[in-house]
Formats: C-alpha cells, structure tokens, sequence
C-alpha cells in the first residue's frame, strides 16, 4: 500500500512580517520562481506516495489550486478547515476522510519547510514504512547545526529492533538549555511525522475524546465538491483547539524517532532564509545585477515582493556611509570577515554566522577596518525597495544628501 502524503498548508508565516497587517504566508512566498509549498508538492511526486492531501483554509484556497495546477497535480484532496483550532482537528479530519483505508500509512508535512536532499529523505521514509503498527507513531527529528531558540527538541532512547524511542519532548529552550540538549544528542522536532489511519484514530479516541467526536461529525457532514471538502463549521468549532505535539505526541506511549542528518530549514527568519540564497547564490547571479561603489559592491541576488536580497563586498578599510532609510528595515548575516557595525548610537564588531536587525529609520553604517574583505548577505523588507531610499549623514567619499 502506497504512503499518503497529508500537507499541512494553514499557517500564516507572521515571524517573517512582525509589523505588517497584510503580508504574504511563508508557504507561498517567492522566493525565485518557487515557493515552499511548490518544493513540497515536488517531494511527494515519488512513487512511493500515493495521491496527496492538502488541509488548509478558504483564505488560502485560490493559492493552493494555483499550486497544484502548477505542478500538474490532478489527483488530489483538499481538507477546508472553516475555523483555525490548532494542527490535533486539522490532522485528524484530514485522517479521517473516507478516501484513506484503515491500515494506509500517512505521512503528515508541513507545507513550509525546505528539504534538499529528497532522495535521501524518501528513502528513510520508505525503510521504517514496515515498523507501522495501530499503535505507534514515528517523529522525524533533524540532527541540529546549532543551539536554536527556535524550535522545539526531543531526547530518545534506543529499543530493540534498532529503534529508537522519544523519552521526552522538550518546547523551545533557551541557548543555554539548548545546548545542554545537544550535548545529549537530542534532535530538532521538525513537525513531520508518520503513522497509520488506525493509529490516528486509536489515540485520538483515547486522549482526545473532545477532538476526535467534533471533528467526525464535521467530515460525516461536510460537502464535497470538485476534490474539497467543506467541514461542517458547527461540529468543527466545538473540537478543543490544541497542538498535536500536546494533544497527541505527549501523551501516547509508543513514539518513535527517525533522525535525520539532511539539510532542512523551516525558513522561518530572515536569518535563515539569507543563509539559503548564500548557499545557491551562483543560482541568482547575473552581471547586470553587479553594483560597485567606493566601498567596494554588491550584487542583487533576487527581488521578490516587499523584499529584496543583497550580498555586499565590503573592500579592506572600506565604510559605507552613516545612513538610514525611510521606506524599508535591513536583516544582516555575515557570511565572511569581521565588520565594524554602527546602530544609533552604539558600535560593536560582528563575526560570520552572526546576524544584525536594522529597525525603520534607524541610522547604521558597516566598516571594514581590517585586511580581509567582509561580505555580508542582506535582506531588505519594506514598501520601497530602491537606492534613492537612502539619507546620508556622514559619507568619506563625499556624498552627503543635500
């Protein structure tokens, strides 16, 4: 029997645009004739996968059909929450539509995450597929690269048959904490996990009485039409809206992990996010986009809407100028040498790795007082995304604003 995929596509991404009413969800971001939720509908093309589900929102309809059609997806289910409760209701109606037989192995995906190495994946996926039982569930947990603050981590323990087995879930920690989990060889919780219908359905029934009767009687009486399915919002209000990791994953007995050593991002910052152009910059690169200064120059890598992404090559003892901007806030990552920074009224020196948020209207300036070149990849965020946005203060190549 063929895994079906179920992707999660009903978050709203705000982390990325914290001070905007309106602002593009992660999943159908732009970020150079692809999205997130395209490199998810590519993933599950194998043909390990059976046809995929997608559960999201009316908000968000238009875009995921735009997405499907792009990607010559023709066999399809959508799962049309009416209400936001949480990931636990979204999951288990998904789960419990008629189109998926008892014993089929799920595979449930966050629409918004970026994984490179797809083979690799889809293999690992297809060995633990005979682990399955109605009463486990699998957790993919991703080798960390660092002590985040972003995610959450779990610890395990190995069982027999070469499993290993999650002793402990463990929400977003603080650095500290967080690399204490490391030093025990926890794993980043990516949010995708693995499982049969029968196990769905056995756990919900016995920890989440609530979720699992709201939410069957809002598939047993939802419309259906051209591959959607409207739930019932009467019956799907009422089921207590709660995350799967606490409805579900911490409190059934038998969850085990698969690890996973792979590039995997959630591009859930801009940090992340210049980090991934960094990675696939020869990917964006064209002359015309090359820009010198007497500082040195920088390279437009990619404009996408209401933000644009920047690598500027600061020469040895070159400064910009003491500057700040009207229409748009700056990201910075440090990707080679160790700048001079100026914010407001503060100065301090920054190393690779390290990353800088330059507030609207604040007034900032980068030097490069030592030998080696700085580069720098820069994310601008804003409404007005050119070089005229730019009041200068203090300039050594004499081009102050008049």
């Amino acid at each position: 029997m063929k895994i079906r995929p179920v992707i999660l596509c009903g978050g709203a991404g705000t982390r990325l645009w914290p001070n905007k009413k309106k602002y593009q969800a992660k999943q159908f971001i732009d970020f150079g004739n692809w999205t997130l939720l395209d490199k998810t509908l590519e993933r599950v093309k194998s043909t390990i996968f059976d046809a995929p589900i997608i559960s999201t929102n009316s908000k968000y309809l238009k875009q995921v059909k735009k997405h499907l059609k792009k990607n010559k997806i023709k066999n399809f289910k959508i799962i049309l929450e009416p209400a936001k409760r949480n990931t636990a209701p979204a999951i288990l109606s998904s789960a419990l539509i008629k189109d998926i037989p008892d014993q089929q192995p799920l595979l449930f995906l966050p629409a918004d995450h970026l994984i490179e190495k797809v083979g690799m994946f889809n293999n690992i996926i297809k060995k633990n597929t005979k682990k399955l039982t109605q009463n486990n569930i699998f957790v993919f947990g991703i080798k960390p690269t660092k002590p985040s603050v972003e995610f959450g981590y779990f610890l395990t323990k190995r069982i027999k048959q070469n499993t290993n087995k999650v002793s402990r879930f463990i929400e977003k920690p603080n650095e500290i904490k967080a690399k204490q989990i490391i030093s025990r060889k926890g794993y980043w919780n990516s949010g995708i996990f693995y499982l049969r219908k029968d196990s769905i359905i056995k756990n919900f029934k016995k920890y989440q009485p609530n979720i699992f009767r709201n939410c069957y009687r809002a598939v047993v009486k939802a419309k259906y039409s051209k591959n959607v399915y409207y739930l019932n919002k009467h019956a799907f209000v009422k089921a207590s809206a709660k995350s799967i990791d606490y409805a579900i994953l911490e409190k059934a007995k038998e969850i085990n992990a698969i690890k996973l050593d792979i590039p995997w991002s959630d591009l859930g910052s801009w940090k992340e996010i210049c980090k991934m152009y960094a990675r696939n910059k020869k990917k964006y690169i064209q002359k015309k986009n090359i820009f010198y200064r007497p500082w040195g120059h920088y390279v437009n890598l990619f404009k996408g809407k209401e933000f644009l992404i920047k690598e500027l090559f600061i020469n040895p003892k070159g400064i910009l100028s003491l500057q700040k901007h009207h229409h748009r806030a700056e990201h910075w990552v440090v990707t080679h040498g160790k700048p001079k920074i100026t914010l407001n009224k503060k100065s301090f020196f920054k190393k690779p790795d390290d990353t800088i948020f330059i507030p609207l209207g604040s007034i900032h300036r980068i030097a490069n007082p030592f030998r080696k070149p700085v580069r720098i990849i820069e994310a601008q965020i804003g409404s007005k995304l050119k070089e005229s946005d730019i009041i200068r203060y203090q300039d050594i190549y004499g081009r102050i604003n008049k």
